[in-house]
């Protein structure tokens, strides 16, 4: 089926998109604050995809694609770095939204803290595996940043919403990896990683989606910050 992973994207993104409009959520408006984030940070992740995908770290099955490529990934890859931020945001904006209560702001720092030691010794028990290294390192950083360098006041709400946003992640991911299909529509390559899986996931793959869905997160939080603070004046 070579429209899988165009199918899989489009899904994904237009029930939000359509309920971008809802007269009790207009996310739309939001839209100015919200496409920069998710450029800047597709930007960023098309980058490294791009080199993983040369030096082969994961790669992708033909018969799941259209065939378009641009550069050495498929048109669909590309598409996942817009559609998905775009969902997942938005899920994230209207969970915010109906729910006031911020369930996670005690254990905030712990989590962070649990978060940061595992990953960074995860990082360098299991180097040179250059996609648990480089995911689990880097996730440490930004993590470590946004507690106690930055201090950014909205990061347990995130920890909240991501429980959330693990149960589309297990569906689109479980697809994409192969799970329910024949084989993956996303290979990798089983040194550049630890190997241990969730059903056909990769267990770096849940750090990956929290790494690229906190780093839009914290652009689109400061750009309505910003919006808050231009608006008092």
């Amino acid at each position: 089926m070579h429209y899988l992973y165009l199918l899989i994207n489009l899904f994904s993104f237009l029930p939000t998109f359509l309920f971008s409009f809802h007269p009790k959520i207009k996310f739309y408006q939001w839209w100015p604050r919200l496409i920069p984030s998710i450029l800047l940070v597709a930007a960023a992740f098309i980058a490294w995809d791009v080199y993983y995908t040369y030096i082969g770290v994961w790669g992708f099955n033909p018969s799941y694609l259209t065939g378009f490529f641009i550069g050495n990934l498929p048109f669909e890859e590309i598409l996942f770095f817009f559609c998905i931020p775009y969902a997942c945001l938005f899920t994230y904006f209207c969970i915010n939204l109906m729910i006031k209560k911020d369930y996670l702001k005690k254990s905030e720092k712990s989590i962070t803290l649990i978060l940061i030691v595992g990953l960074t010794l995860s990082a360098f028990f299991f180097y040179p595996a250059k996609y648990t290294t480089a995911t689990f390192f880097l996730l440490s950083v930004i993590l470590f940043l946004l507690q106690f360098i930055i201090r950014v006041a909205w990061l347990s709400r995130f920890y909240f919403a991501y429980l959330f946003l693990l149960i589309p992640f297990l569906i689109v991911n479980g697809i994409l990896t192969g799970t329910g299909i024949e084989n993956p529509v996303v290979w990798y390559n089983p040194n550049e990683m630890i190997g241990l899986r969730l059903l056909s996931i990769p267990v770096e793959d849940i750090f990956y989606g929290l790494l690229m869905l906190i780093s839009s997160v914290f652009l689109f939080e400061t750009a309505l910050r910003k919006n808050k603070q231009a608006n008092m004046k």
